[in-house]
């Protein structure tokens, strides 16, 4: 939907049906939420240090302690937060879709890879909400996706994405979910490396080097699952060059070593219009999860046999992209893997 253009900005028209602003206000309401709400809650507990209101934010520090330890054992999902209408609103807005490609069974536990990162990892929402039922998509396997655990000390945003089925990626949090059968964590291979490398109808993937999530399928017996969203990529512009070897690679490269994140500048467009803003643009995500690469468990595997299934992943997941480009006009694109 197109809108007139004054003084080189592209102005969204004023008769805009409803349903279209609540998306882009559901949009902009996750952008702010995944970049500044967790900064805003620290800003805000600090803020009322200085009002007589001071015991609350004592009163948050004591449940923190108490809580430290959630995000690496379960998590606290609450299905009525997975259900709100806010998620609907935010799948339309894109949109997002879910295209299974192969049953999953209950029997089963499974790593489902997610790539690519992007700046946000948008089309995880397939996984930490019911806007796309995948609890009915892949009936009787409950879906945790797993994120950088500083996120998870953020104050109120570690709530919001702890209801909404969100763990920490890391080891105890693995061998705590996988206690269970019917059970598979998403993890975004990639991670925030990948997001310097975000930029519209790329698809170079951070997944040479990382064989950690094959090492943990082994030890549990834990079937892989490629899975690769085709847009993702496509939803914000990156605002400063960072070829790889230059300069603001290196400082990237560096913060993100160093804090586990890569500061990175995008654009997206506004509320009220199309040219400048941070709300992503609406360009369709669709989720495609490849079928399961059988695992036999192997408590103590050697370097051999990881490498082996980490070489296997690759291929499978080359083969998932392959097939379905054309389908979602990535057919000029081919995969690009990288340490």
């Amino acid at each position: 939907m197109s809108g007139k253009k004054v003084g080189g900005i592209e102005w969204a028209p004023l008769n805009i049906p409803l349903q279209r602003r609540l998306q882009t206000l559901a949009a902009f309401m996750a952008v702010m939420t995944f970049f500044f709400g967790g900064v805003s809650g620290l800003f805000f507990l600090a803020y009322l240090l200085h009002t007589k209101y001071y015991w609350i934010t004592f009163l948050y520090a004591v449940w923190l302690l108490y809580d430290y330890e959630t995000c690496s054992r379960g998590g606290r999902r609450f299905e009525w937060v997975r259900r709100w209408k806010l998620h609907t609103y935010l799948r339309d807005f894109f949109p997002i879709s879910l295209v299974k490609t192969a049953e999953l069974d209950p029997g089963q536990n499974y790593i489902v890879g997610y790539h690519p990162h992007g700046v946000m990892g948008a089309g995880t929402t397939n996984f930490t909400n019911e806007a796309n039922n995948v609890s009915h998509v892949f009936p009787g396997v409950k879906f945790t996706v797993l994120t950088l655990k500083l996120l998870h000390f953020l104050p109120f945003y570690r709530e919001f994405i702890s209801a909404c089925g969100l763990c920490d990626v890391s080891k105890e949090s693995i061998n705590y979910i996988f206690r269970k059968k019917g059970n598979a964590i998403v993890i975004l291979i990639g991670g925030a490396k990948e997001s310097m490398d975000a930029n519209p109808r790329k698809t170079t993937l951070v997944l040479k080097g990382r064989k950690g999530f094959a090492k943990m399928a082994l030890k549990h017996g834990a079937h892989l699952v490629p899975a690769f969203s085709f847009g993702e990529n496509d939803i914000f512009r990156l605002l400063v060059k960072n070829d790889p070897g230059s300069r603001v690679r290196k400082l990237q490269r560096y913060v993100q070593k160093v804090a586990g994140y890569a500061p990175i500048m995008v654009s997206g467009r506004g509320i009220f219009n199309y040219t400048f803003g941070f709300v992503p643009y609406r360009h369709p995500i669709t989720t495609v999860v490849g079928k399961p690469i059988v695992v036999e468990k192997d408590e103590d595997p050697s370097l051999e046999k990881i490498t082996a299934l980490h070489e296997t992943y690759m291929a499978e997941l080359e083969k998932l992209f392959n097939t379905h480009k054309d389908k979602y006009g990535y057919g000029d694109q081919s995969l690009e893997f990288i340490e």
